[in-house]
This record gives structure tokens, sequence and C-alpha cells, in this order.
């Protein structure tokens, strides 16, 4: 069952985990952040904790998952595994944009574009209009 104002797990019991990947970023991940989303408009989280799972990039304000998948998400296992995450997430009404390491190194403003569109609705009118700061 959806239900996208149910409330989402934060499991503390990964903390350490989490935040040692924070430091640990992968060149693809360090891009993606430093580059576009730590300024983007709208709150990103770093390895966020949900339920067993720690996800590369979460939005809460436009409930979106960006994973950035490097060559070890194309075997049988992981692909499995990264279904079965999937569902979890979606059923917190959580959309989940997979993009891959070749895709930040080949096409990062492509996948800049395509984040900018599902978090355009969701930023404040203060950072669309400049104007405002003056």
């Amino acid at each position: 069952m959806t239900n996208n104002r149910r409330f989402i797990p934060y499991n503390a019991n990964i903390t350490s985990i989490a935040k040692q990947l924070r430091k640990s970023m992968t060149e693809s991940e360090r891009k993606l952040w430093y580059c576009y989303l730590k300024d983007c408009g709208v709150k990103f989280y770093r390895q966020k904790q949900i339920e067993k799972y720690i996800l590369d990039f979460y939005c809460a304000k436009a409930r979106l998952v960006i994973e950035v998948d490097g060559d070890s998400h194309f075997n049988e296992d992981a692909v499995k595994y990264d279904k079965a995450r999937s569902k979890l997430l979606e059923n917190y009404g959580l959309k989940i944009m997979r993009v891959t390491n070749k895709d930040i190194k080949c096409r990062f403003s492509g996948v800049c574009e395509a984040i900018e569109k599902i978090i355009m609705p969701h930023k404040s009118q203060d950072t669309l209009n400049p104007e405002s700061f003056l």
C-alpha cells in the first residue's frame, strides 16, 4: 500500500556507516554533490538512512532518492537487491532516480537537468527570484 504521507523511519543503528560513507564518497558522488546538489536550491542529504538502507542522496521536500550506481550494481545479485530496495522506498512514496558513474562523467549537465525538472516545483520563491535578495 503506497501512502505518500507515511512516516519514513530513520535507522540510528547504521549512523556510523553513513558517516563513514559521507567521508569516502566516490568520485561521481563528490562531483554530483559539490558541483550541483549542495547548492541547488532545495535541501539534499548525503547517505540518508531509511530502514536498513543508506541512500546516496535524499531530498525530503521532493521525496526524491538519487542513487549513483557503479559497476558493482550490474551483476545479477545486485540487480535483485536494488529492485527490492527500490520497491520498499517506492512504498514510502519516494521517487528513485538511478544514474551511473558514466552518466556523471559523460553527461553531467543532462543529469543535473533531469534532477532540476523534479525539484523545481519544490524550490522556494526566494530561490527562484534573485531580486528578492536585493
